[in-house]
């Protein structure tokens, strides 16, 4: 069993930087992506960017690409999502998860299905 905890979520003004950091229970040997998504109310959880523990393969949602960049520290037990340009927009809950199986594509990895385990969530507000 893979537990997560997010960290970094505050608020922000706009334009400003942010770094969410997603911290493993255990080792990620089992894990083969890694990712953040977010979700507001009364929408659906979208994923934002994802990484390949093994490969380092990354994914982007259009919507940050070229601002936003997932990544994992050397241990591969902490999760990272820096945040830069940061729009009201943005705002949201924002949850880390993994998955225990290898994804068909890499057209899944932003895709919710994928993961089976999810964090508690980090709210992060953006203020114009």
């Amino acid at each position: 069993q893979v537990q997560l905890v997010e960290s970094g979520g505050e608020s922000v003004q706009a334009g400003g930087s942010l770094r969410l950091s997603c911290a493993t229970s255990a080792s990620t040997s089992n894990i083969w992506w890694m990712a953040w998504f977010r979700q507001t109310p009364g929408k659906e959880r979208e994923g934002v960017g994802a990484i390949g523990t093994r490969s380092g393969d990354t994914a982007y949602a259009d919507s940050v690409k070229g601002r936003f960049t997932v990544s994992l520290d050397n241990a591969k037990t902490t999760l990272y999502l820096q945040m830069n340009s940061l729009k009201p927009e943005d705002t949201a809950m924002y949850y880390c998860a993994a998955a225990g199986t290898l994804p068909p594509s890499m057209g899944h990895v932003l895709r919710q299905s994928t993961y089976n385990y999810w964090g508690q969530g980090t709210q992060v507000t953006v203020s114009s």
